[in-house]
């Protein structure tokens, strides 16, 4: 399914998702991709309770086999020189999501979504962000809309104690990347959560 394919896979400051997103690196290996991480700035040297960012990097690094990339200098050679089939970027946070939305080229993240777009290629992204039916509900109405931009179908986590908060299905994401690189949205994309 994914045999061969270079898929770029961005992480943005979500921490509360590694434990559930980085292990879907390892899938996408384990299906034959060739998975080059990216991460954002915040990523590396943020410490939360759910972690460091050396801990994050080194288990990053460790599902994909190979280094991350922390520098836009080194995400920007990955529109003209070393091409991904796809780029992913999950969890996307609602601050990374507005400034995506509005040509805001600021982090190794954006950078390589920014040059997998220049070459017509398909970039997926799962959100995972506090405001996203508050403030940050135009810049996703904004993506949705736009070309070679694929969603990871994506619902209400928590309804009642955080009504502004959507969070993407991330076990969506090889099914999700599967469609993209058809060219097509994975449907539905508004989801009720399971948990």
């Amino acid at each position: 399914m994914l045999t061969g394919k270079r898929i770029g896979f961005g992480i943005t400051a979500s921490h509360c998702t590694y434990e559930e997103v980085v292990p879907k690196i390892a899938v996408l290996r384990e299906q034959g991709a060739i998975v080059v991480p990216i991460v954002s700035h915040s990523v590396l040297v943020a410490a939360t309770r759910f972690g460091t960012g050396d801990e994050w990097v080194r288990k990053i690094e460790e599902a994909a086999g190979a280094k991350v990339i922390s520098t836009i200098a080194d995400a920007e050679p990955l529109g003209p020189k070393t091409p991904v089939d796809c780029m992913v970027i999950a969890p996307m946070t609602g601050n990374s999501i507005s400034r995506f939305a509005n040509a805001s080229t600021d982090s190794p993240v954006l950078m390589a979504a920014k040059a997998t777009m220049r070459n017509g290629t398909p970039v997926v992204l799962g959100i995972s962000t506090n405001d996203a039916l508050g403030l940050n509900g135009v810049n996703i109405m904004k993506l949705l809309n736009a070309k070679h931009i694929y969603f990871i179908p994506f619902g209400q986590d928590d309804p009642f104690k955080k009504p502004n908060s959507l969070i993407s299905d991330f076990d969506l994401i090889v099914p999700t990347i599967l469609k993209a690189m058809e060219h097509q949205q994975l449907q539905p994309v508004l989801i009720q959560h399971k948990k």
